[in-house]
């Protein structure tokens, strides 16, 4: 298995909503940046762990666990965000599905 991905974990912990301008200020820490093994979930193994198919969900395999608090996560630079759906530890490091964040 290759960990060829380059994947970055941002947390929004610091964004806070200003009632002043009626928008939300701070932007995105970088927690975590690691490589990984990145696939895609297939159709038939989403209908099993979710019971439904949803589109651009994928599998990302970790060789260390996860930040504890995190918002979303990059893969490779692309400007898709990804959010947390499903988390799997295990003693040979983490598996973690996450799907396209909708903005």
């Amino acid at each position: 298995m290759r960990y060829d991905s380059k994947v970055r974990f941002y947390s929004e912990s610091k964004k806070r909503y200003n009632p002043k301008t009626s928008k939300y200020e701070g932007g995105a820490d970088l927690v975590l940046e690691t490589y990984a093994n990145v696939t895609d979930l297939g159709l038939t193994r989403q209908k099993q762990l979710f019971d439904s198919i949803k589109i651009e969900q994928l599998t990302v395999r970790l060789i260390e666990s996860c930040p504890r608090s995190w918002a979303y996560l990059t893969i490779d630079d692309q400007p898709k965000k990804y959010k947390l759906s499903k988390q799997l530890n295990s003693l040979k490091g983490t598996a973690i599905i996450v799907e396209e964040l909708s903005e």
